[in-house]
């Protein structure tokens, strides 16, 4: 039991990571299935769409359900397109600030399937021997472009093609290793970067962490008991006629949903961990001259909000 607790504790503490090296192995094991069990090189003028369509239309697929299981995206759209939030600048940019977030996580498939597949060689081969202009590169007489489109279907034909150029196979993995370095690159600099300009400290930024998955978990549970006794008195009244009617169970306002449900921004001038912390900090937001949706600064690595977004989705 204790051993299974710690596994749990470390997937826990670790479970961005977790959730990335998933999807980054998924989209392996996919690309492995569609490169040997479904892709079927035509070896005609058909080749640059058919292996172009391999190529991206997945990378594009993955993109979007990047955004579609992402529970930050849907927290952002939420209401957003209300007559009270549809002309206002402010809400506008404090979405493209945690859009942000919401983008670099979707963008974790495209390219691992892309640079997989590049690796593979076989949707760049077939792609790349249809195209004119790779034709046109690798040839010197009309005889030979006919002969390129047939490559991905009979390798040997490449000894008959004269030239210094590169192979499809080499020509393939040299891009597929350089689009790793530099998506290594930009995602090393992206971290680097995020972690100079944050406006708070390192323990800060773990206690926030910390207070935020805290907070989650006790929100969850009086949630479901309050649900619970709502739900209890209602069904009460209704089969147990009474005079007078039980008393209600308060419930919070439309006006209290909406202070505590926006994505918080920390604002090192207001310390605040989260919008439900500023809400009860503030005497239910009234103190304020107005409650507004946290500072301007962009939002944190791993904020106070994520841990609550992560126990919904990934």
């Amino acid at each position: 039991m204790n051993n299974l607790r710690g596994i749990l504790d470390f997937c826990i503490r670790h479970q961005t990571a977790l959730g990335y090296s998933t999807v980054s192995l998924l989209t392996v094991a996919m690309e492995q299935i569609f490169s040997s069990a479904v892709f079927k090189c035509p070896c005609n003028s058909w080749n640059t769409l058919y292996g172009s369509a391999f190529l991206l239309v997945p990378a594009i697929v993955l993109f979007l359900l990047g955004f579609m299981v992402n529970a930050k995206m849907w927290h952002l759209l939420t209401g957003i397109c209300s007559s009270e939030k549809r002309n206002s600048q402010e809400t506008c940019i404090h979405c493209c600030h945690n859009l942000v977030p919401v983008l670099a996580r979707a963008l974790v498939g495209p390219p691992t399937w892309i640079a997989v597949a590049l690796l593979s060689v076989s949707f760049y081969e077939c792609a790349a021997s249809g195209s004119s202009r790779v034709q046109s590169f690798m040839c010197k007489d009309t005889d030979c472009y006919d002969l390129l489109a047939k490559i991905p279907c009979n390798p040997t034909l490449s000894k008959n093609i004269t030239g210094d150029s590169l192979s499809f196979q080499a020509q393939s993995q040299l891009i597929g290793w350089l689009l790793i370095l530099i998506i290594t690159t930009v995602v090393l600099s992206s971290k680097c970067y995020s972690r100079c300009t944050s406006p708070v400290t390192y323990l800060q930024h773990k206690f926030c962490k910390i207070y935020s998955e805290q907070e989650t978990k006790l929100f969850e549970v009086k949630a479901k008991e309050h649900a619970t006794n709502l739900a209890e008195v209602n069904t009460r009244c209704f089969f147990e006629v009474t005079d007078p009617a039980p008393a209600p169970c308060m419930t919070p306002s439309n006006e209290d949903w909406k202070k505590t449900s926006l994505l918080y921004t920390y604002n090192p001038q207001e310390q605040y961990y989260s919008r439900l912390h500023k809400y009860a900090s503030t005497n239910r937001g009234n103190s304020t001259t107005r409650f507004g949706e946290g500072g301007r600064i962009p939002p944190v690595s791993g904020s106070v909000d994520e841990a609550a977004l992560r126990e919904s989705g990934f």
